[in-house]
């Protein structure tokens, strides 16, 4: 069986920071796509079950998460864009306060 012919799995993260990715980003989502070398059509339907289920969207066929750690896992993603927003926050204030 060739390369081509094999399917290519996504972790349930990867899926949805791709969708998230596309509700912020200024490009459409077949530019996206291109990008994360995926199809648009793909990336289409991942946004319909995220919008649906949100952080259920992709359950996967791994072990079932315990709460805790899945508490834990939510944390640690909103730290994540917590951080990011005050980094972006803080260059942006670097920037107005510059003297002309």
């Amino acid at each position: 069986m060739s390369s081509s012919m094999l399917r290519r799995q996504f972790s349930q993260q990867f899926k949805i920071d791709t969708v998230e990715l596309t509700l912020k980003e200024e490009k459409t989502i077949k530019e996206i796509a291109d990008d994360l070398g995926i199809r648009a059509t793909l990336l289409y339907r991942w946004r319909e079950k995220y919008h649906a289920t949100k952080e259920q969207a992709f359950p996967g066929t791994g072990n079932p998460k315990d709460a805790e750690s899945e508490r834990i896992r939510q944390l640690e993603r909103q730290l994540r864009l917590v951080t990011d927003e005050r980094e972006i926050l803080n260059k942006a204030c670097a920037v107005f306060m510059k003297k002309p």
